[in-house]
């Protein structure tokens, strides 16, 4: 990644429609010659989904990998003071929701500054 703030945006609920728009905004940002800020991002269509990926002991281990940078799975699991096998686990969760990234030394890093979670309320029905 090229940019120096490197933000992961995890979203729930957020419809087709406003990343269709998202998209198109940036496309026409581009063609103007503009500079666009690149959007990485994965969406949850419900809150569950999202808490299922992104468990209180995956905060965790994506905020250990943050301040200690790249480690491998055993070295990772024995300062998190857990089972290596949860934790391999837990690493391959989160390397599919591209929250954590695996080098080709076998050692595994969070590569973002941030990682912005945002939940869509569903559109109130008129009354």
């Amino acid at each position: 990644m090229t940019t120096s703030k490197q933000i992961l945006n995890v979203t729930v609920g957020e419809s087709l429609r406003d990343s269709g728009a998202r998209a198109a905004a940036t496309m026409k940002a581009i063609a103007r010659g503009e500079k666009v800020q690149a959007h990485f991002g994965v969406n949850f269509e419900q809150i569950g989904q999202m808490l299922a990926a992104f468990t209180p002991k995956r905060w965790e281990l994506i905020a250990t990998l943050r301040e200690a940078g790249p480690l491998t799975v055993a070295e990772l699991a024995r300062r998190l003071s857990r089972d290596y096998k949860n934790v391999h686990t837990d690493v391959t969760q989160l390397i599919e929701w591209m929250a954590v990234e695996r080098h080709e030394d076998g050692r595994v890093n969070v590569p973002w500054s941030e990682i912005v979670v945002d939940m869509k309320l569903p559109e109130r029905v008129a009354a």
